[in-house]
């Protein structure tokens, strides 16, 4: 199983370096990955009533079903990366911040400054300046409908500017 994850990365870190598109990218795991990825189900199917399900195996092997569903939603969307490596590394920051902020506010604060991590995160993994895009969308903000505020993502704004 460990031989295939690997394969399943080697696709994507190919991927990466020819630059493909999401498109691309998408075809390229279809083609040569979602069979490695089945055969990893296949096999945690197989070992799954052989192994204690306390045990790090067995454990490992019930996350595995039980998420599969999601675990393949590279195979369905070429943005969507095998690994969160991205998403823990744009977090590392608000971890190491954390007691730093501890003067934010209120409880209430957290779900805010999460909302603005995202937005900035969002704009950096979509190459923009964050500053361009925050001067553009905040000024009359409080003035739109809510169904328009589903527009002013950082990937549908950048979208809508090129």
């Amino acid at each position: 199983m460990v031989i295939r994850m690997d394969a399943l990365f080697l696709v994507d870190r190919d991927a990466r370096k020819k630059q493909m598109t999401g498109e691309e990218r998408l075809a390229a795991r279809r083609q040569h990955a979602e069979v490695w990825a089945e055969e990893i189900r296949q096999e945690c199917v197989k070992l799954a009533p052989t192994v204690l399900p306390k045990s790090a195996l067995g454990k490992a092997i019930t996350y595995t079903l039980n998420q599969w569903p999601k675990l393949r939603r590279c195979f369905d969307y070429g943005e969507v990366e095998l690994s969160n490596n991205l998403a823990e590394n744009s977090m590392r920051p608000v971890t190491l911040g954390r007691k730093n902020w501890l003067h934010v506010g209120s409880a209430k604060a957290g779900p805010k400054v999460a909302a603005i991590i995202s937005i900035v995160e969002s704009c950096r993994r979509l190459r923009m300046p964050v500053k361009d895009y925050l001067l553009d969308v905040l000024p009359g903000i409080d003035d739109r409908k809510l169904s328009e505020i589903a527009q002013l993502t950082p990937s549908r704004w950048a979208a809508a500017r090129t």
